[in-house]
């Protein structure tokens, strides 16, 4: 296999059995114990067990000038003044009596102030979990329940909401002004204006809790994944300070545009917690607006922009629009946390030819540590989601037989590593992940992904769980039986699809369906598209097939 070409697909990998004369195996290899290893050096890492995640960050002098920059405003917060609101909010906390081990919700869309909040609640010792603010009330009284929340940051708005399921909330405000005394957030802002410290600030370990991030997983019902401030240690050092190392370029002059939403783990990783111990700076969208987008981008400088599918589309037919004069200072895009087409990645490639573009691998269970792609003058794999990150494993597992799958076969992907997570909430300790993502890794290192064994649905980059939505549509008194599955879609990836078998004499419309869904769902889960049928196939055990609804869908829709 060629090495030292700019083919955008040279790298596609298309065997999915052993070949008849197999190569020697590479040294990153083992065939005894079926256990890819990086093929990056391995990083060494913090060994201190009473370290937090907070107090490793800030500890490093990295001159960083502006750390959090609001789009909309141009206000900004500079590194030392991140630093002393950061041990404000914790004393302010701790007035309160949020005290270590206390779980404190994140009920918020993109803010300035959202690294402030997590990380002051990290610093001491609390835990956060967050969560979509388009979630419905259901969805919210259910997470608060699963995770013992004890005090919520939310949207003024949403705060009385909250304070009926007998939750002290705090509402943040969405401008930008932190020497505003305005007596509607007198509560957040008298947070901010407390006493620098802690006495005595508690003991925090790198084995403690730091985060509860809800994860559709691979099957079932939202799970609580436990991170750990190792875990976002070993992020930081893994994902993002390992990424910038790899080039020649200052991670102190780079400039990140955050569209992300920061309640997932993706934007999360990168603009509450890793790129603020590189000392980059970092823009706030408050929510992606396409017609800002390239003002935005040219506005600030950005030379870095993560990016989900819909959006890498959304900038590339923006970037055909405007002249020559635009995005000049932007030097990457990488793209994650769901699959993206041929046709995506070529359009791109051939409109901001000038702009390095990568794709890269994480979960939710993994602190989003993965796999990264890198490219240089002499090789490019755009179609590859990169090589296997520093100190991280994976096994390659055939799904029918459980036996290893070398270089050049594919398998279920398992990951083992520092990064993943604790445990899920209230369950066991995990070992290995079990992705259930079909992948082979080449005879270069770098994994390609060729379908899915889960049953989750990615729209748009985030994550639906079936189960919940079939959950949900059974308790209509209409619904005899449901069953949900994904169907592609150019624009979104992935929208889930109802099958629906209607109680006798029922004449429940499509539209029925949905509406009943979207008054109960955050948007993004809302059910795209209804079919009524007869009856759900299931297996002997009772287990859905959804193999077959999808030729069914193939043949209705």
């Amino acid at each position: 296999m060629a090495t030292n070409s700019t083919s955008l697909f040279n790298c596609h990998i298309t065997v999915k059995q052993p070949p008849q004369n197999p190569k020697p195996h590479p040294h990153w290899y083992s065939p005894e114990t079926g256990i890819y290893h990086s093929k990056h050096p391995s990083v060494e890492l913090p060994s201190d067990p009473f370290l937090d995640v907070v107090s490793f960050f800030f500890s490093h002098q990295h001159n960083g000038v502006s750390a959090l920059i609001d789009s909309l405003s141009g206000s900004s917060i500079s590194y030392p003044e991140l630093y002393s609101l950061v041990k404000s909010m914790a004393s302010g906390l701790h007035n309160t009596g949020i005290s270590k081990g206390d779980v404190v919700l994140i009920l918020l869309p993109n803010s300035i102030y959202y690294p402030i909040i997590f990380l002051g609640v990290l610093y001491l010792g609390a835990i956060v979990t967050t969560m979509n603010p388009l979630s419905s009330v259901l969805e919210i009284k259910k997470q608060i329940t699963d995770s013992n929340v004890c005090l919520a940051f939310t949207v003024p708005e949403k705060v009385e909401k909250l304070q009926a399921f007998g939750i002290p909330a705090i509402g943040v405000p969405e401008n930008v002004n932190l020497d505003s005394k305005l007596t509607t957030f007198s509560g957040f802002y008298k947070l901010l204006s407390s006493c620098f410290e802690l006495a005595p600030r508690p003991v925090i370990k790198q084995q403690d809790t730091a985060a509860i991030m809800y994860s559709s997983g691979t099957t079932g019902m939202s799970k609580g994944v436990v991170l750990t401030h190792r875990n976002l240690i070993a992020m930081a050092e893994l994902f993002v300070r390992f990424e910038a190392s790899q080039y020649e370029y200052s991670s102190l002059d780079n400039v990140f545009l955050a569209v992300l939403p920061m309640f997932h783990i993706y934007g999360l990783s990168l603009f509450v917690v890793g790129l603020l111990y590189l000392g980059s700076s970092i823009v706030f969208m408050r929510k992606f607006d396409r017609n800002a987008l390239i003002n935005a981008l040219d506005r600030y400088k950005v030379t870095h922009f993560p990016v989900v599918p819909p959006i890498l589309a959304a900038l590339t037919r923006e970037a055909k629009n405007v002249g020559g004069n635009s995005l000049k200072s932007l030097k990457q895009v990488s793209c994650g946390a769901a699959p993206l087409s041929r046709k995506v990645i070529e359009d791109f490639i051939q409109t901001l030819p000038h702009v390095d573009f990568i794709q890269g691998y994480g979960m939710t269970e993994s602190t989003a540590v993965g796999t990264r792609g890198f490219n240089s003058e002499k090789f490019q794999n755009y179609s590859s989601i990169g090589l296997l990150a520093p100190n991280m494993q994976a096994k390659v597992v055939d799904w029918n037989t459980g036996s290893f799958s070398p270089p050049g076969s594919s398998g279920e992907l398992w990951l083992r590593g520092p990064a993943i997570m604790k445990d899920i909430l209230n369950n066991r300790p995990i070992n290995y992940v079990h992705v259930e993502d079909i992948v082979c890794f080449d005879q270069d290192g770098y994994i390609h992904i060729f379908d899915r064994l889960k049953e989750i649905i990615k729209y748009k980059g985030f994550q639906i769980a079936p189960a919940d939505l079939e959950a949900l549509l059974i308790s209509h008194p209409e619904i005899l039986d449901v069953a949900v599955t994904a169907a592609l879609d150019e624009e979104s990836g992935e929208i889930p699809v109802a099958f629906v078998v209607r109680k006798n004499g029922s004449r429940l419309s499509p539209k029925a369906v949905m509406d009943y869904v979207s008054e109960r769902v955050a948007p993004y889960r809302k059910v795209r598209k209804v079919v009524f049928t007869n009856s759900i196939p299931k297996s002997a055990a009772g287990k859905i097939l959804r193999r077959e609804l999808r030729n069914l869908m193939t043949s209705r829709l």
